[in-house]
């Protein structure tokens, strides 16, 4: 086997709708740029607009692409998954899963605890580091109130023991809404996940608001995997100007 599949590299990233936080502009493209910039092998993003028929026609610079094939373009990730989380009257929006290594299969499962909030979570496998062994890849994007997040977590760890051998390594990574870091002790003692930042510097990274973070909100936990690097993007030209929430990185190993 290759020794650079043995490692891969992740991120994980909020793109609020490929909006600007403040001015509201549209920065798809310059989030494209960025995230390209990071040399991943695997993306984690939520609020994934699917189609906007309203924005298709007042924005300026709407892709004619969902924005998951939009970023996931010019070779960066040729394999793409897609869930809608809320569907409205103009469209929908969701979380998807850009991937270097190909999908096996990909399954959906509906997590929402309220009328007011639509949350889903999107579990891939895919064939890395060769065809011939699988990858775990979980994407969520949980509530906004600790008892719906309480009732999610459960929700993951129960999908995490039916569908996730203990010998197969997982990726469980997305916006958690948990200011109040209760949720990594939960996953920890019952699903076996670290969370690679508190792990590499001993505290979870903070990721909201993107400029200048204050609350950590999004998270990358592991098993059956080795923590390299963690990196957290807020500083530089491109990120305070792109999404509300920074994006988080990490280099992986095989154990």
């Amino acid at each position: 086997m290759d020794r650079r599949a043995q490692h891969i590299r992740v991120v994980t990233y909020n793109i609020h709708k490929g909006f600007s936080p403040i001015k509201r502009a549209f920065v798809l493209e310059g989030m494209r740029r960025a995230i390209h910039d990071l040399g991943c092998d695997l993306a984690f993003l939520q609020e994934v607009v699917g189609c906007h028929r309203r924005h298709e026609r007042k924005v300026r610079g709407w892709s004619q692409q969902p924005q998951a094939e939009y970023l996931a373009g010019d070779g960066g990730w040729p394999f793409v998954v897609y869930h809608k989380n809320r569907v409205h009257r103009h469209g929908h929006h969701g979380n998807a899963i850009l991937s270097r290594a190909p999908v096996l299969h990909s399954d959906y499962l509906n997590i929402s605890t309220n009328r007011f909030e639509r949350r889903g979570l999107i579990h891939s496998v895919l064939a890395w580091p060769d065809p011939g062994r699988r990858l775990h890849a979980i994407c969520v994007h949980l509530d906004l109130l600790e008892g719906g997040r309480r009732k999610q977590v459960a929700r993951i760890i129960d999908l995490i023991r039916e569908h996730v051998p203990e010998h197969e390594p997982l990726i469980v990574a997305g916006d958690f809404n948990d200011w109040r870091k209760s949720i990594s002790p939960v996953l920890r003692a019952e699903a076996g996940l670290t969370e690679v930042f508190e792990h590499a510097t001993g505290d979870h990274a903070r990721t909201f608001p993107g400029a200048l973070p204050i609350l950590p909100l999004d998270r990358i936990y592991v098993r059956g995997l080795q923590v390299h690097r963690a990196e957290t993007h807020h500083h530089g030209k491109h990120w305070g100007r792109l999404s509300d929430h920074a994006p988080l990185a990490a280099t992986l190993g095989l154990r």
